[in-house]
């Protein structure tokens, strides 16, 4: 016996959820009805799909292999049902786009009028998140992601280069003087990252790694600690350029500064069997030229 499509939508919005209120919330359905869907699904099955107890629901290892596939199956039958009614139309429906903060307020908030003008049938969707996020889990279309890559089941679009800055602001450095080598760090405040201390690694001789004086969890709290004097913080040219040129933040140790690193890159991953690959295309050719990186 097949499975209903609908029943299976209500399997995973139990698990993107996390619950079956939550779930009968989201889809605007009673809570009987969601049960029954998932229990119709375990009986077809004759497996759980689910482990329930009176706190949370998880995923069985069964359950967690299939809503993976089933997950891709519906992608697969969407993207075939919008190539038929899209065919010599402009791509229409919602659009998931996921970036660390600082890159949507500086980089994709600018776009986003001339984007919907553009492209009027598309429901343009931004999430802001300062780690990776699972793109299936978070139903996210397509992440905008700082440094290198290392998850080989995205599909990955080059979108250029960034360049690190260290900078501070006019008034700290006329307090505390301008540093000019990598060793006088040690006698100035540093601003750095507090979750992904990778990002603490600054691209000066040696693998040179700051311990920060103050630390933050998101590179846009990181630049306002910085222009207003607490210190100096290395962070990428598509969110300090502007500051650069109009005097708020001056870059510091250019002259020893290490270019060309992986904390450059920006890409735009997806998977490649989504079901929204012409809204990602579409989306992806028009912001790459306007990114100011």
């Amino acid at each position: 016996m097949l499975t209903r499509s609908d029943d299976l939508e209500m399997v995973l919005t139990v698990v993107d959820a996390g619950g079956f209120s939550a779930a009968a919330d989201a889809l605007d359905v009673q809570v009987a009805k969601v049960s029954r869907s998932v229990s119709k699904v375990e009986s077809q099955l004759g497996v759980s799909i689910f482990n329930r107890t009176t706190r949370r629901v998880e995923l069985t290892e069964e359950g967690r292999q299939f809503v993976d596939s089933v997950r891709l199956g519906l992608q697969m039958i969407q993207s075939a049902e919008e190539d038929i009614v899209s065919r010599g139309e402009l791509p229409k429906g919602r659009l998931r786009v996921d970036a660390a903060s600082p890159f949507v307020f500086h980089q994709l908030v600018p776009l986003v009028q001339s984007f919907n003008e553009a492209y009027p049938d598309i429901e343009l969707e931004l999430t802001s998140n300062e780690g990776f996020v699972d793109l299936l889990e978070k139903r996210t279309d397509v992440a905008l992601r700082i440094g290198k890559l290392a998850d080989s089941t995205l599909h990955a679009r080059p979108l250029g280069k960034s360049l690190l800055y260290m900078v501070a602001s006019p008034e700290y450095l006329a307090k505390r003087g301008i540093p000019q080598k990598a060793d006088d760090l040690s006698s100035h405040l540093t601003v750095g990252f507090s979750d992904n201390k990778v990002l603490n690694q600054w691209p000066l001789p040696n693998h040179h790694y700051i311990e920060p004086n103050v630390k933050a969890s998101s590179g846009e709290t990181i630049r306002q600690l910085v222009l207003a004097g607490n210190g100096i913080a290395c962070l990428s040219g598509f969110m300090v350029q502007q500051d650069i040129s109009e005097g708020r933040l001056v870059p510091v140790l250019e002259k020893v500064k290490l270019n060309h690193t992986d904390r450059e890159l920006v890409n735009a991953v997806f998977y490649k069997s989504s079901s929204v690959s012409k809204r990602i295309s579409a989306f992806i050719d028009f912001i790459q030229p306007r990114l100011k990186l």
